[in-house]
C-alpha cells in the first residue's frame, strides 16, 4: 500500500498556507464584523431583501473561514501523527487533499468584483417555444446550483414565453465569491434533445444566452448623472402573482448616452425596483468598460479571447446520446440530468483554474 511521504505532507501544508494567505482571511473577518454590526440595528429586518442579502453573505464568509480553519489545523495534526505512524495517515491525507482542491479555487478569484454578488440574466434564443423552455430549464439549473451553495437569490425581472417557459429572466444572487464563480457561465448554451413540443418527436437544437454581471453598490467610479437616465414606471406584464398588473411598481430605466434599457418588475415597491434597475445599469456600464479593457489586452497579447455573448460555451446533449461538454475546458459529464439539477461545480472550477493559468 502506497504511503504518503513527509515531503508531500509539507508541500500540502505549504499550499494550504499560501491559499489561505491569498484569500486574505483578515479582510474576510473584518467584513464579517461590519455585516454583523448591521444586524444589530433595531430596524435591520425592516428591509427583508437587504437583510437576507447580509445574512447570506455572513453565512458564505463563515463557510470559507470554517474551511480555512479546518484545513490549517488538520494538516498540522496529520503531520504530527505521521511522525508516530506514517502508514496511518494515508486516508486522512487523501481526504484533506480533496478538500484543499475544492478550497483552492478561491485563491484564483482576485478580480475587483470577484467577491461580489452577481446579476444573472438568461435570454431564450431563436426557436420560439423550444428556446423558451430551454431558458426555463437553465433557470432551474442555476437556481438549484445557487441553493447548493447556500446563496440568496431572487428574480427581479421576468418575461414569460408566449406558450411556455420564459423569454428572459434576471436574477439577483447574493453570497461570497458569487461573481467570481459565475462570470465564466456567460455565453451561449446549446441544447440538443427530442422535442416534447411536436407530435413527430423530432430532434431539436435550442439556444439560450447567459449574461453575468457583478452587483455594484455605491461605486464612485460608476457615476450616472440623473440627466443621463430616463425613468419610466410601467405595469408588469404577463402571467404572475395576484398583484401583477394592479399597480405600476415595475420600472424601466434607459441610459440615454448608450441606449441601454433595463427593467425590474418583481418587487411590489417601485423604489426597490428602481434600486434593482440601477444596479443592473451600473453593472452593464461596467461590463462595457471591462470588455473594452479585455479587447485591448487581447489585441496586445494576440491570444485568449474572453467568452462573451454569442460565443457558444457548452453543449447539453440528451439525444442521441447523453453528454454535457464545455467547449473551453473540455470537461464532460455523461449524466446531463445531474448537471441540469445544478451539479455545476466541476465545470465552473475547471474554468476558474483555466482562466488563472491564461492570465
Amino acid at each position: 500500500m502506497e504511503t504518503v511521504s513527509k515531503d508531500e505532507l509539507q508541500q500540502l501544508k505549504k499550499n494550504i498556507d499560501e491559499a489561505i494567505s491569498q484569500i486574505n482571511i483578515e479582510k474576510l473577518i473584518s467584513r464579517k464584523g461590519e455585516l454583523e454590526t448591521e444586524t444589530l440595528d433595531e430596524n435591520f429586518w425592516s428591509n427583508q431583501s437587504q437583510a437576507k442579502s447580509i445574512t447570506s453573505e455572513i453565512d458564505s464568509i463563515n463557510e470559507i473561514l470554517t474551511e480555512a480553519d479546518y484545513l490549517s489545523k488538520t494538516i498540522v495534526a496529520i503531520i504530527e501523527f505521521y511522525d508516530a505512524d506514517p502508514a496511518s495517515v494515508q486516508s486522512e491525507y487523501n481526504q484533506l487533499n480533496l478538500k484543499y482542491t475544492e478550497f483552492e479555487k478561491y485563491r484564483f478569484l482576485s478580480g475587483k468584483y470577484d467577491r461580489s454578488g452577481a446579476i444573472v440574466s438568461i435570454h431564450s434564443g431563436q426557436g420560439g417555444t423550444e428556446a423558451n423552455d430551454w431558458a426555463q430549464m437553465l433557470l432551474r439549473m442555476y437556481t438549484n446550483y445557487f441553493d447548493k451553495k447556500a446563496w440568496t437569490h431572487e428574480v427581479i425581472h421576468m418575461v414569460n414565453g408566449t406558450e411556455t417557459g420564459i423569454s428572459t429572466v434576471t436574477v439577483k444572487v447574493i453570497g461570497e465569491f458569487v461573481f467570481g464563480l459565475l462570470k465564466f457561465e456567460q455565453g451561449t448554451h446549446r441544447l440538443i434533445r427530442l422535442s416534447p413540443f411536436n407530435s413527430q418527436n423530432l430532434r431539436q437544437t435550442s439556444f439560450a444566452g447567459v449574461e453575468v454581471m457583478p452587483i455594484i453598490d455605491n461605486e464612485t467610479e460608476i457615476d450616472i448623472p440623473e440627466s443621463d437616465i430616463e425613468f419610466k414606471a410601467v405595469r408588469s406584464s404577463g402571467p404572475g402573482g395576484q398583484n401583477v398588473n394592479k399597480t405600476s411598481s415595475a420600472v424601466q430605466i434607459r441610459h440615454i448616452p448608450t441606449g441601454i434599457s433595463v427593467h425590474s418588475s418583481e418587487e411590489r415597491s417601485q423604489s426597490q425596483n428602481r434600486e434593482n434597475a440601477m444596479q443592473i445599469l451600473k453593472a452593464k456600464l461596467w461590463q462595457i468598460e471591462e470588455q473594452k479593457r479585455a479587447d485591448e489586452i487581447s489585441r496586445i497579447k494576440g491570444t485568449h479571447k474572453i467568452a462573451g455573448w454569442g460565443n457558444q460555451i457548452r453543449n447539453y446533449i440528451l439525444h442521441p446520446y447523453k453528454l454535457v461538454k464545455d467547449l473551453r475546458t473540455g470537461i464532460e459529464s455523461t449524466n446531463p440530468e445531474s448537471v441540469l439539477d445544478g451539479e455545476l461545480d466541476k465545470f465552473i472550477d475547471a474554468q476558474v483554474r483555466l482562466n488563472d493559468v491564461r492570465q
